[in-house]
């Protein structure tokens, strides 16, 4: 008859189940760095979170920048004089009552805001990505001329926007700036990235 093979003593058993736990160990080790790489950071998680704004402290004629998905969101607190500019250039604008822009549904098509003083924009030109400046001055300070009214510039290709957002005819952007979904929490404080109607 064949030799058996002997079974395991209690010695080697241990010495095999040891080695089996710190070849599990050393591969759960080796493993860990590559998943936590591909577990989403706090940061990351956060671009896409709506983000709150304090308005109490933007005075009139004033703008901030906030960051929401990644991209900066303009926040103008509209003057008077401002907002009586936006009528009176509807024949010069591509795009008067924003019929072909992206916007929310409850905002005011000319204004195109929910109140009028407060005007929400993603800062990215709808021509080929650029940030344009802000040139809300009116008048030959804004280096645009004495008859401009106030608004923004995109220093890559020339477009020019009213301070509605609305990019002015002849210009390379096909579209107005875009409108962000938002809300009101209270008259001094906005949610970017949240609708009004929706709450979400």
């Amino acid at each position: 008859m064949g030799d058996k093979a002997a079974p395991p003593s209690n010695s080697r058993r241990y010495l095999l189940w040891a080695g089996g736990a710190v070849g599990a160990v050393g591969a759960v080790s080796v493993a860990t760095p590559f998943v936590l790489t591909m577990t989403p950071s706090a940061r990351a998680l956060a671009a896409g979170a709506p983000v709150e704004v304090d308005l109490s402290k933007i005075e009139p004629g004033m703008m901030v920048t906030v960051e929401w998905r990644g991209v900066p969101v303009w926040i103008i607190h509209r003057t008077p004089e401002m907002l009586a500019a936006i009528p009176k250039l509807n024949d010069k604008v591509a795009d008067p009552e924003s019929t072909q822009s992206v916007q929310p549904d409850d905002v005011n098509k000319e204004q195109r805001s929910i109140k009028p003083e407060w005007l929400v924009l993603v800062g990215i030109c709808t021509h080929l990505g650029c940030s344009p400046s802000e040139k809300l001055k009116a008048g030959a300070d804004s280096g645009l001329g004495d008859d401009w009214m106030g608004g923004f510039y995109c220093p890559c290709h020339g477009s020019k926007f009213d301070v509605a957002g609305r990019v002015f005819k002849g210009m390379p952007a096909p579209l107005n700036l875009k409108v962000p979904p938002y809300r009101y929490l209270s008259d001094t404080h906005l949610v970017v990235g949240e609708d009004a109607k929706k709450g979400a």
